[in-house]
């Protein structure tokens, strides 16, 4: 007997219904085949299929089957078929009756005893299955909140190989999970950390406030011990919440890769990534044979910060050039190509020399001109120039080290960020774009016109400094930026002034 159940494959970060088709032999075939495209993991699943079944006390087919998972020119990975294999092998026994079936995806691993075990990818599963048209979809339960953050499709956790038999034969009801999100939310947006921690840098701390408040990429550069670790850590406490749109589309990323912690259904903060710089180019904007989505792509809509940044290798750095300016990470292959999104702020730092004491007033810097200028040659002028906001972190006078008295802290410059924020939403109402960063020439010239002063400033950096095209149109997106924070509808000179003094190091570098 011929029986269908619906399921989803995983491609890149995206989910696609797959159908999968058992056919309970009636004699013929000399061994069971799984057919479809099927890798390592998919092809063992018939024998663990096959002891969940006996083990859970249902009949086993003594006669060759064939098992096909449609769409068969995509491949198929993982165990998360295991489930729905099982299921079908039963339907085609008549031991499942097949009227929830037919409305019904699933998916899970199955071990030896008939337990469902956790897979990847369910939230981008259950938003297949709901845009589809499904009603109801079967997950593992320890996934099924993850699945439970989308709306309008009922998410049945189940536990047990038996557990599923008798929920779609109508003998055990189970409730669907629910998720309350706002409740999420409001837990994920109290932080342990705070600016006020932080002795002194208020310069830094003013240009991290415009970086965050227009989504501008920015680079630190100072001594070691200065503090700039200590401010990347604490820039999540300043930057707008994410919304339910921009969680979703983050979250399926870190679940495609399996790596959603098991209390943690719904990334409900910024994710920030902050890899080694050992990292290969394939770990930062991800690949393989299979592509699957690198680290730049895992802090989409949060933060990538690189320590120690001309550390990493210079043909790396060169792979973040163009996902910085499109906001996303295109792999090709033989097979195709896929994109993964990639908004990220980018957050660098790095010494001013190898030895790292070159601004530091106390010590004496050991490194002679060449090294210096062969240790800052690592990052390219392209690449810098892709950076909106240079700043230096300088050592931190014993006095302020001394003070009682809090710097600056999260909740003031939250507050600044907030209002930017909320400015650019009603400029950008009705375009895909989110943040001052984000804006193309034509908006530039449309939303960042300069009076007299203003134009008179810019001209003569262009020609001090020797800005790109590039570097004038990222000077007006944070001069933007700073006009905001001001409650400013107008740039002015002084937020022009302010905005060229974070292009400053395009001289030294």
């Amino acid at each position: 007997m011929l029986a269908r159940i619906y399921s989803s494959a995983i491609v890149g970060i995206d989910a696609v219904l797959c159908e999968v088709e058992v056919d309970v032999a009636r004699g013929g075939m000399e061994k069971t085949n799984i057919v479809g495209l099927p890798d390592t993991a998919v092809k063992e699943s018939f024998d663990r299929v096959r002891s969940a079944i006996t083990n859970c006390g249902y009949p086993f087919p003594l006669k060759a089957s064939i098992i096909s998972l449609a769409p068969a020119n995509i491949k198929k990975e993982g165990p998360s078929f295991d489930l729905p294999i099982a299921v079908g092998m039963l339907l085609g026994q008549s031991v499942v009756d097949n009227d929830l079936v037919t409305d019904t995806v699933m998916l899970g691993e199955l071990a030896l005893d008939g337990r469902v075990r956790p897979v990847k990818g369910v939230l981008s599963s259950a938003i297949m299955a709901r845009d589809s048209g499904f009603s109801t979809i079967l997950v593992p339960a320890d996934n099924a909140e993850e699945a439970a953050v989308v709306d309008d499709i009922k998410v049945i956790p189940i536990t047990s190989l038996t557990q599923a038999v008798g929920f779609l034969n109508g003998q055990l009801p189970l409730e669907p999970t629910e998720m309350d999100i706002e409740s999420l939310f409001a837990i994920a947006s109290h932080y342990d950390l705070d600016f006020s921690d932080v002795k002194g840098q208020e310069s830094v701390k003013r240009a991290l406030t415009v970086a965050a408040a227009g989504n501008h990429n920015i680079l630190m550069i100072g001594p070691p011990g200065t503090g700039k670790t200590m401010l990347t850590k604490r820039l999540p406490t300043i930057m707008p919440k994410l919304s339910l749109e921009e969680s979703l589309e983050t979250t399926r990323i870190h679940s495609a890769l399996g790596l959603l912690k098991k209390d943690e259904p719904l990334l409900a903060r910024r994710p920030v990534r902050s890899p080694h710089h050992s990292a290969s180019g394939p770990a930062l904007i991800g690949g393989g044979s299979v592509p699957k989505p690198g680290e730049l792509s895992l802090a989409h809509n949060g933060l990538l910060f690189l320590d120690e940044f001309p550390e990493f290798k210079r043909s790396v750095l060169e792979t973040i050039r163009q996902p910085l300016e499109d906001a996303c990470v295109t792999i090709s292959r033989a097979a195709g190509s896929l994109c993964f999104p990639a908004n990220i702020m980018l957050v660098a730092a790095m010494n001013p020399c190898p030895c790292g004491y070159l601004t530091d007033p106390k010590r004496k810097c050991k490194c002679t001109p060449n090294q210096v200028e062969r240790y800052l040659s690592r990052i390219s002028g392209p690449l810098l120039d892709r950076i909106d906001i240079h700043v230096e972190v300088p050592a931190v006078r014993f006095q302020e080290l001394a003070s009682d008295r809090d710097g600056t802290g999260s909740q003031d410059m939250l507050e600044q960020v907030v209002r930017a924020r909320h400015k650019q939403d009603l400029r950008f109402s009705n375009t895909d774009i989110r943040s001052n960063s984000q804006m193309n020439s034509r908006q530039v010239r449309a939303y960042c016109k300069l009076d007299d002063n203003g134009m008179n400033l810019i001209k003569q950096a262009v020609y001090e400094l020797g800005l790109s095209a590039r570097a004038h149109d990222k000077v007006l997106k944070i001069a933007r930026t700073i006009a905001d924070l001001d409650d400013s509808e107008n740039i002015q000179a002084h937020h022009v002034s302010e905005a060229i003094q974070y292009r400053r190091l395009d001289r030294n570098l």
